[in-house]
């Protein structure tokens, strides 16, 4: 599913004083916060309650949400809530094939008494959020000897989709492009990838990215890799292809990892060149830290650095690996309180 502009539907932002939620939801795990606005500036919010749910377990977003209100303090009763999601608004709906229910914005405001949600694109939500990170909280991936420049900063990352967006700094207040980068047609980089295109291409009109470069997508490449090799597709999950290949137990998981890890240095690449994300790039989602060992060791930074005349370019751009963990839920109030999603 592709990573929408969401506009939010918010009537007013929360006094200073009170507190929100502020919610983070995937297509496997929802992320929820209590989250209530700081004075210093060093961070939007301080986040009071937190809890991460598996979306599986759970009928819909609204079940989810009643259950986190429902541990919090007798009494307490909050009237707004920030939801970042991939997908878009389509009436009452939040539209995004990647969550494993519709999402009714009416039901969440009624079932809940909030007076005002507002819907927020995820990637933005995350990249917002990456202004209030230090090099402490990530894993550096491509390390430079050049002071890191002022200038765009690219997140991306795969996990149940495809999600990129960019920070651009700014006064007062960073400003968020969330982008459709995922959707770009994917451009194999070597014969072996030439032959995957091809596979893919069997069954869809148009092959993009993230059928390479998602869970769904690493099963794309393990099923292309067992139908080139001759073997046969043992492992339907992207979990299951992911543990496979870190435990070194099946050959074409193994292999599907690494070419997952090429396309990716490369997509990263030009996406810093398209965006001249001179800042520095974040890779995020849920699969890159179950694999960190593996991407350090790959070929990305190999297939990122291969650009041509544009090398020396890219060799002065950091990139790093960050966990997800709360950055959503932050970068979603951040942007919720900026107003920048108010309407």
């Amino acid at each position: 599913m592709a990573q929408a502009v969401i506009r939010g539907n918010a009537q007013s932002v929360p006094s200073p004083e009170l507190a929100f939620l502020a919610a983070d939801v995937g297509g496997t795990h929802a992320r929820i916060g209590l989250v209530s606005p700081r004075p210093d500036g060093h961070r939007p919010v301080t986040v009071l309650e937190y809890r991460r749910y598996a979306c599986a377990e759970w009928p819909s977003l609204t079940a989810v949400l009643k259950d986190f209100v429902s541990q919090l303090s007798p009494g307490m009763h909050v009237d707004h809530c920030a939801v970042a999601s991939a997908g878009y608004v389509l009436g009452d709906a939040i539209v995004n094939d990647n969550l494993p229910w519709p999402v009714s914005i009416r039901d969440i405001r009624e079932t809940l008494g909030i007076s005002t949600l507002a819907v927020i694109n995820d990637f933005e939500a995350v990249a917002y959020a990456t202004q209030f990170m230090t090099h402490a909280d990530t894993t550096p991936v491509i390390e430079t000897s050049a002071p890191q420049m002022v200038g765009p900063v690219l997140v991306m990352g795969p996990g149940t989709g495809l999600g990129s967006a960019v920070l651009l700094p700014g006064k007062p207040h960073a400003t968020v492009l969330p982008t459709e980068a995922g959707q770009v047609a994917l451009a194999p980089g070597n014969e072996l990838e030439i032959e995957i295109l091809r596979f893919l291409a069997r069954d869809r009109a148009y092959v993009s990215f993230e059928h390479a470069l998602s869970g769904p997508g690493l099963v794309n490449l393990y099923n292309a890799i067992c139908s080139l090799r001759g073997v046969k597709a043992s492992l339907q999950l992207p979990a299951d292809v992911t543990r496979s290949a870190v435990e070194q137990s099946d050959a074409a998981a193994t292999e599907a990892l690494n070419v997952f890890c090429g396309l990716l240095g490369s997509f990263v690449g030009d996406l810093v060149l398209l965006y001249g994300a001179r800042g520095g790039a974040y890779l995020a989602g849920g699969i890159l830290p179950q694999i960190r060992d593996l991407l350090l060791s790959s070929t990305f930074a190999e297939r990122f650095f291969n650009k041509g005349v544009m090398r020396p370019y890219l060799q002065q751009v950091p990139v790093r690996l960050m966990e997800h963990g709360q950055l959503g839920v932050i970068g979603a109030a951040g942007l919720y309180l900026d107003g920048q999603h108010a309407q």
